[in-house]
């Protein structure tokens, strides 16, 4: 018999929303990271629960603007010529999902799952006691110039069509909801069912501690390989074995570290974010508000103003882009107005697959370990659906959404 009857690897929002889920559910669960619950790329995001972030970051743009986003000092999206050279494969799959017809239907599919995200998360926040952590004020979305109020037309449009809620502002009303901002507004739109969490690592901490209250098992050390038989998996860490019915491997970009549990073999990349913390300067914006052109949010928070965002295309063991954290403050500044020296900077290791879509789904290698990672700006946004789902699926039972498009097996790079 095995010793348990779920190993959750990766204590971020997924791996512990899962292992809550789990226990809730009643199940022997080991939870195991070698960091703190919470204190890895899941402490470090734009706080926003992004129901309405269903385009993908593979863009058409992208396609005619490749050359110079290897360059650019002043783009939101900056790609290592290194890092594409030495992974042209998964490059060459980030472009093919680029295409206009894919993007749409990348767009619909991210969709349809963000449309039962609430119904995943709620829960768990509820079990916590973590009600206090979420503000519902919604999101705020703006673009300074003519071209980028004209570019954002076809992605709202999209969205519109896919029963996504928004209300088109004046400039005048944007000004009144946030009369922070100083930059030029040509559009502004609100996105009134969004939220966002004051603090997201002290949601993960609470999520951890009421898994702990409940009888389940943490272990703070490295799941250094799973092996998978017909009864069970076991599950080797630094500092012992288990075995156990199912495993999960939720352990994020550093999923395919993990030997034998299959990630090994799918094209796992990174998308590496930024932000700058403004310790005394929360109260520069109420909600968090997105400047299109710029790339990033402004969120306010329990820690302070976070000036979150960008995406850094390059290896996860690079060093810090300097370049990247200038081009936050610099257009932060524009965004708000003079603002003092960050109190703090971050750079967290997005996982993300070439299509932008997550893996949810059985390994390659086997049903007993199940895969829960990739879900690149969306993991606070999907962390507890993603629990949901995996441990349905751990349980032998069929979610309540198709999650085909979402498979391991999936082509990754479809003509």
């Amino acid at each position: 018999m095995p010793d348990i009857d779920i190993a959750v690897i990766g204590a971020g929002i997924v791996g512990t929303s899962t292992a809550l889920w789990a226990r809730m559910r009643g199940h022997r669960v080991l939870l195991a990271d070698p960091n703190p619950p919470g204190s890895g790329t899941s402490s470090g995001n734009a706080c926003t629960l992004a129901t309405y972030a269903c385009l993908p970051v593979n863009d058409p743009s992208v396609l005619t603007g490749l050359p110079k986003l290897m360059v650019s000092r002043d783009s939101p999206l900056a790609v290592s010529y290194v890092h594409a050279l030495r992974n042209p494969r998964w490059m060459l799959s980030f472009l093919a999902n680029c295409r206009a017809a894919r993007a749409r239907t990348i767009a619909g599919q991210l969709a349809d799952l963000l449309s039962h995200a609430d119904a995943g998360l709620n829960p768990l926040i509820a079990e916590a006691g973590a009600e206090d952590l979420v503000v519902a004020r919604g999101q705020l979305s703006v673009w300074s110039t003519e071209a980028g109020a004209q570019g954002a037309e076809a992605g709202l449009a999209l969205r519109q069509r896919l029963g996504i809620p928004f209300t088109e502002l004046s400039p005048e009303q944007a000004r009144e909801m946030e009369p922070g901002l100083r930059l030029p507004i040509e559009r502004a739109v609100h996105f009134p069912a969004a939220r966002h969490i004051r603090d997201p690592e002290e949601l993960v901490r609470r999520m951890h501690a009421r898994f702990l209250e409940l009888g389940g098992t943490w272990r703070q050390s490295t799941v250094t390989g799973t092996r998978a038989h017909d009864s069970g998996v076991e599950i080797t860490l630094d500092d012992g074995t288990y075995t156990a019915g199912h495993a999960v491997l939720a352990a994020g970009a550093f999923s395919k570290r993990v030997r034998g549990a299959g990630a090994e073999r799918l094209p796992l990349g990174t998308e590496r974010g930024y932000h700058l913390l403004y310790a005394g300067e929360a109260a520069r914006v109420t909600r968090p508000v997105g400047w299109g052109e710029g790339g990033f949010y402004a969120v306010p928070m329990a820690r302070g103003l976070r000036l979150a965002g960008t995406v850094e295309i390059a290896a996860l063991e690079a060093p810090e882009n300097a370049g990247r954290l200038d081009y936050i403050a610099r257009k932060g500044a524009e965004m708000l107005g003079p603002l003092p020296a960050p109190d703090s900077h971050w750079l967290g290791f997005r996982p993300t697959m070439p299509d932008a879509l997550p893996v949810l789904g059985p390994s390659p290698t086997s049903e007993r370990i199940i895969h829960a990672f990739g879900h690149q700006h969306l993991g606070l946004t999907l962390g507890g659906l993603s629990g949901r789902i995996v441990t349905d699926l751990a349980e032998g039972r069929q979610p309540n959404l198709d999650i085909t498009p979402f498979r391991p097996s999936r082509s990754f790079a479809p003509l």
